[in-house]
């Protein structure tokens, strides 16, 4: 009996050492696997794309289905129209008069300030002369795991005009990352990936039916695979009560979205505040759907989310509870 006792001991001791080292190694030990990570291949853009470097998402049935039973088509209607919600059966969005633009020869990126389902929302609409000044950047330029800064360090170090958090792709062991036309993570964790191609167009794609490789050669200049995708060919592609593992129902949130090639749509709510519940993922996306937005694809959210304009964080980010504070963040979307 003594030496049962002994070895649950033992068992419940190493379990325990077992969980707590896990636990580090998934959130908090760095592991630094390439450092000056900023190289971008800008050699996709000096060659006239061909008709043969699209990707042909036909043969995946499972993805099709998805995008044909979307719950609602966009319209020119539904920029005006009435969306659901949770709190109001029929609430509209409005927005409180504010707007900034930022405007030069390549770019004009206008900032509107929301109100939908009892939280504020920051959408800012993006026109683009090319898709290389959509970038993305890693904390400290480094390419590893769970090395992180804030979303406006990493945003003002790169002179981004404006910038939204990533997909956090620094605590995951799997899922493609492809920045700037680089392939940095070529293991695929077969959820929807979002690739934005160097001719300004995106597409929702499974990893699982192409090589990183493969997409970089079809010219995916930046690829993501947070997800869920939100909208597919102008149709919503979550359902009511679908929700990232591990996620409140109602959350800040991070989403970016396309009208039209080199038209796009960065969107982030506030949540966990006394003046903004959040958002649900099927309310994101009819926020999106009202902007005529065609794709969008939801990045990280909760306590990440931040948007950062013209040098200051716009939104209410929140860390541990509601405390007003950025989090730090693998990476960023940014402009610039």
């Amino acid at each position: 009996m003594k030496i049962h006792r002994i070895f649950a001991a033992f068992y419940a001791a190493a379990l325990c050492t077992f969980t707590v080292y896990l636990a580090l190694d998934t959130f908090v030990l760095q592991t630094v696997y390439q450092t000056n990570a900023s190289e971008m291949n800008l050699s996709m853009f000096e060659q006239e794309p061909s008709a043969d470097t699209s990707i042909n998402t036909d043969s995946s049935e499972e993805k099709q289905s998805r995008k044909t039973t979307g719950r609602r088509k966009s319209s020119q209607a539904d920029a005006s129209s009435e969306i659901s919600g949770k709190n109001n059966p029929d609430p509209t969005v409005s927005t409180n008069g504010t707007e900034r633009t930022f405007s030069n020869s390549d770019m004009t990126v206008t900032l509107k300030e929301y109100r939908f389902s009892d939280t504020t929302v920051y959408a800012a609409d993006v026109q683009l002369s090319s898709a290389q000044y959509l970038k993305s950047a890693f904390a400290y330029d480094t390419y590893g795991k769970n090395i992180t800064a804030a979303t406006s360090s990493i945003a003002a170090e790169h002179d981004a005009v404006l910038a939204v958090n990533g997909d956090y792709y620094g605590v995951q062991e799997t899922g493609y990352v492809i920045r700037n036309g680089i392939v940095y993570r070529d293991s695929s964790n077969g959820k929807d990936l979002l690739c934005v191609f160097s001719d300004g167009s995106m597409q929702i794609l499974s990893s699982n039916d192409y090589t990183a490789e493969e997409l970089v050669d079809a010219g995916v200049w930046q690829a993501y695979c947070f997800g869920p995708a939100l909208i597919e060919n102008g149709c919503i592609s979550v359902s009511a009560g679908e929700e990232v593992g591990r996620a409140m129902a109602s959350n800040p949130r991070t989403a970016i979205g396309m009208i039209d090639n080199l038209h796009y749509v960065l969107v982030v709510s506030d949540g966990r505040t006394t003046e903004s519940s959040g958002l649900s993922l099927s309310e994101l996306a009819d926020f999106m759907l009202s902007l005529g937005v065609k794709t969008a694809y939801n990045l990280d959210g909760g306590g990440s989310s931040a948007m950062y304009f013209q040098g200051e964080i716009v939104n209410k980010p929140t860390t541990n509870g509601n405390r007003i504070q950025e989090r730090g963040v693998s990476d960023i979307v940014y402009i610039g």
